[in-house]
């Protein structure tokens, strides 16, 4: 066996090749449609901070 028969190292570049393939790419694009929904569905639950009224107290009148 020689050095030549080693696999090419993997760059980002091919697995973005690989992964718009037909087969792979519906399940890339599955994938992504289930983060985009799992992380939209986690910032619904998060409970807003409560911020502090930037309004003045009201002032009343004298009587």
């Amino acid at each position: 066996m020689t050095d030549n028969d080693s696999p090419p190292p993997r760059t980002f570049k091919g697995l973005l090749r690989w992964a718009m393939t037909p087969p792979q790419a519906w399940g890339v694009y599955l994938l992504a449609v289930l983060l985009v929904w799992l992380l939209s569905f986690y910032a619904g639950t998060l409970k807003p901070k409560k911020t502090p009224d930037a309004s003045p107290p009201p002032v009343t009148a004298p009587r």
